[in-house]
């Protein structure tokens, strides 16, 4: 992040200050995310996960209830908003203080969630097979129209910088148009790019900078680690540390992750080289 910017988002009232970075914690209520580990069904290891989250220092808890890993055939509506109306009431049970964000590409479920369970952010992962995505609140038919208030998430699956520059410009400008003020940047690491692709983006996510909005950084133990290191989701920790710690030093105002604790460790590491003006 440059120095001169301090960026917040109004959480239901409560401003959030990511002047330092913030770990955004996933918790999936599906049985076919890519990483097994991530996926808990139950009442008790829905319980179990979002007390993990908080107690390791995750500021927000991502919910998730329809893979979006590649090759996956999507749950129906129904099925993933039965499965949101069952895990947000245990995690405000576990954790009420949590910030919580849903993970979907449905305008219907962006709504309901904000509407019916308190959703405080929304993750706009879409489009998804058919064109369908939240942000199609943007011509003014789903929640993020109706309540410009709650945070919004915006995914680019654009596979060059230029392309997600133009992306995020227009955007943007359709968002602000609805009156939305808090909005977060994800390049989409994964999303409509190759392993090159990623690496290229990741290298100049500084420049995303001039956007002037906060950037969210989901690299934890996605392909672009595991496949140039020939290994499996399970032994990706250690790439996703080090691509953390490179985003960071190039401005990453959230990260969204599977291991929170040692995602909570690298903010604080890199912190201290920042306030030290170390040169990475």
């Amino acid at each position: 992040m440059h120095p001169d910017m301090r960026y917040t988002l109004n959480i239901r009232g409560r401003l959030m200050d990511l002047s330092r970075p913030v770990v955004m914690g996933i918790l999936n209520v599906t049985p076919d995310s890519f990483y097994a580990a991530s996926r808990v069904e139950t009442e008790e290891a829905i319980a179990i996960r979002a007390r993990q989250i908080a107690d390791e220092g995750g500021t927000i808890i991502d919910v998730g209830a329809c893979s979006t890993r590649p090759g996956s055939t999507p749950v129906s509506e129904e099925e993933e908003m039965a499965r949101l109306r069952q895990a947000l009431p245990i995690v405000r049970r576990e954790v009420p203080d949590a910030v919580i964000s849903v993970d979907t590409f449905r305008p219907d479920v962006a709504r309901m969630v904000v509407e019916e369970l308190g959703a405080d952010i929304i993750n706009d992962v879409g489009p998804l097979p058919g064109g369908t995505t939240a942000a199609s609140c943007t011509v003014g038919r789903t929640t993020c129209a109706a309540h410009p208030a709650v945070p919004y998430i915006l995914t680019s699956q654009e596979p060059t910088l230029r392309d997600t520059l133009l992306f995020f410009s227009k955007e943007v400008d359709r968002l602000r148009s609805k009156g939305h003020k808090d909005i977060i940047l994800d390049p989409g690491f994964g999303f409509g790019k190759t392993v090159e692709q990623n690496y290229e983006l990741l290298s100049l996510l500084e420049r995303l900078q001039v956007m002037e909005l906060p950037v969210l950084v989901g690299v934890s133990r996605k392909s672009m680690i595991f496949k140039p290191l020939g290994i499996t989701p399970d032994e990706a920790l250690n790439g996703t540390t080090a691509l953390h710690a490179v985003a960071l030093m190039k401005g990453a105002s959230i990260l969204r992750v599977h291991d929170v604790k040692e995602a909570v460790q690298t903010v604080t590491l890199i912190e201290n080289c920042k306030s030290r003006k170390l040169k990475l």
